[in-house]
C-alpha cells in the first residue's frame, strides 16, 4: 500500500477553501399585513413557549383558556393582560371575533376540542404530536378542506435555526440528490422524573423523537421505505421509560439514521449530517439551540453565521407559518397532512422496537400501544 492510499484508507479530510454561504430563508416567517385574533387553548406548561413567542412577534392574543382556570390567569398576567381569561374552551370557538386558534393539550383532551374548532371554522394550530391514530387525522384534514380553514401542527423543531438553514439548503438543491442524513443526541432527559412524561411508555422515540422524524420527512418525504428501531433502559437510570433508542430507517437510493441517548448527564453534545450527490451539511453542537452549521461541496466550505434558537423561535416560526398560509390561501408548510407522514414514520418506529423487525412506514395506523 503507498503513503497515497494509506492517506486515503485514513479517510485524512483534504483542504477545503472557504467560500460565502448561500442566502437561504430560515428565520421564522411572519405575515405581511394579516393580524388576526388568536384564541389559546391549554395553559400548561408548553404554552410559556407559545405566549412569549407571539408577544415577540407582536401578534394579538386575545383569550387564554385552562380548565384551571388560575394557570389560564397567570398567563394572560405575564403575557397579555388584556386577553379573556376562561376555563370553558367552548367559549372561544363562539367568540366570531378569533380567527385562530392554538390547540395545546394533549392528544387525546385535545382530539374533540380540534374537531370542535374546524367545526365553528377556525384555523387551527394543533401542539405536536398532532394525533395518536392517523385515521383521526385523515377525517381532521378533510373536515379542514370541507370548512376551508387551515390545520396546522405546531412541529417547532422546524424552525431552529440549523434545521431550517439545512433543510432549506437541501430543498434548494446545494448537496444535490439527498443519499444519507444521520443524527446522534446526547442529553440528560431525567428532567421528567415526577411528572405526567414519565407516564408515556415511548416517550423518546414519540414525544421527543417526533421532531427528527418530522425533519426527515421534510427533506426525504416519499422515499421513505421501512424503518428498524429499538429502544433501551440506560445503566443506572432512574425514570420510569426508556432513555435510548435508535431508528434506522431505510430511503429509496439512500439511508438515515436517528441515536437518541437521552442519559447523558455530562457532556450533551448534538450533531447531524446530511450528505448528497454534490454536497454535504452538518451541524453540530452541545444544545438543541446553540449548532455550528457547515456545508461543503466542490466550491469549498461555507460557514453561515445562524442568529435564533429553538425556544421559542421554533414556536414563532410554526404559528408565523400558519399564519403566511392562511394569508396566501395556501397548504402550511407544517400543514396536517404531510405532519401525518411523519407519525406513520414514528408509528412504525415504536411498532418496530416492540417487534423487533423493519416495519413498513404508513403499516401501522395507530400509537402501538393506544386502543384504537
Amino acid at each position: 500500500m503507498t503513503e497515497a492510499d494509506t492517506d486515503t484508507y485514513a479517510l485524512r479530510p483534504a483542504t477545503v477553501a472557504e467560500v460565502a454561504a448561500p442566502g437561504i430563508a430560515y428565520q421564522p416567517p411572519s405575515p405581511r399585513s394579516y393580524r388576526p385574533r388568536i384564541g389559546l387553548i391549554g395553559a400548561g406548561g408548553i404554552s410559556v413557549s407559545h405566549l412569549d413567542a407571539y408577544r415577540t412577534a407582536g401578534w394579538d392574543v386575545v383569550a387564554i383558556c385552562n380548565r384551571t382556570r388560575t394557570k389560564a390567569e397567570d398567563k394572560a398576567a405575564r403575557y397579555y393582560p388584556q386577553a379573556r381569561v376562561t376555563d370553558d374552551w367552548a367559549s372561544i370557538l363562539d367568540d366570531p371575533a378569533i380567527d385562530v386558534v392554538d390547540i395545546t393539550p394533549y392528544p387525546a383532551a385535545r382530539l374533540p376540542i380540534m374537531e370542535a374548532a374546524l367545526e365553528a371554522g377556525k384555523h387551527v394550530l394543533s401542539q405536536k404530536p398532532f394525533v395518536t391514530s392517523l385515521d383521526d387525522g385523515d377525517r381532521l384534514v378533510a373536515l379542514a378542506e370541507a370548512k376551508g380553514v387551515k390545520l396546522a401542527v405546531n412541529q417547532n423543531g422546524r424552525w431552529s435555526p440549523h434545521h431550517a438553514w439545512m433543510r432549506g439548503a437541501v430543498g434548494g438543491g446545494h448537496v444535490g440528490q439527498l443519499r444519507s442524513a444521520h443524527v446522534s443526541i446526547g442529553w440528560d432527559h431525567s428532567w421528567i422524573r415526577g411528572t405526567p412524561f414519565e407516564d408515556i411508555d415511548d416517550l423518546i422515540l414519540y414525544d421527543f423523537g417526533i421532531h427528527w422524524f418530522d425533519f426527515l420527512v421534510s427533506i426525504a418525504g416519499p422515499r421513505i421505505r421501512r424503518v428498524s428501531a429499538t429502544t433501551a433502559r440506560a445503566a443506572g437510570q432512574d425514570v420510569r421509560p426508556p432513555l435510548l433508542a435508535q431508528a434506522l430507517v431505510e430511503l429509496e437510493g439512500g439511508q438515515a439514521s436517528l441515536v437518541f441517548d437521552g442519559a447523558t448527564p455530562h457532556g450533551p453534545r448534538d450533531t447531524t449530517q446530511i450528505t448528497g450527490t454534490e454536497g454535504t451539511l452538518s451541524s453540530i453542537g452541545e444544545s438543541l439551540g446553540e449548532q455550528l452549521v457547515t456545508l461543503t461541496t466542490g466550491a469549498g466550505r461555507a460557514t453561515p453565521e445562524l442568529s435564533g434558537t429553538w425556544f421559542n423561535d421554533g414556536f414563532r416560526g410554526a404559528m408565523g407559518e400558519l399564519l403566511c398560509a392562511i394569508e396566501d390561501d395556501r397548504e402550511p408548510g407544517n400543514g396536517a397532512r404531510e405532519n401525518l407522514q411523519s407519525l406513520a414514520l414514528c408509528f412504525a418506529a415504536i411498532e418496530s422496537s416492540r417487534t423487533g423487525g423493519p416495519v413498513e412506514v404508513g403499516a401501522v395506523r395507530h400509537l402501538p400501544g393506544e386502543t384504537p
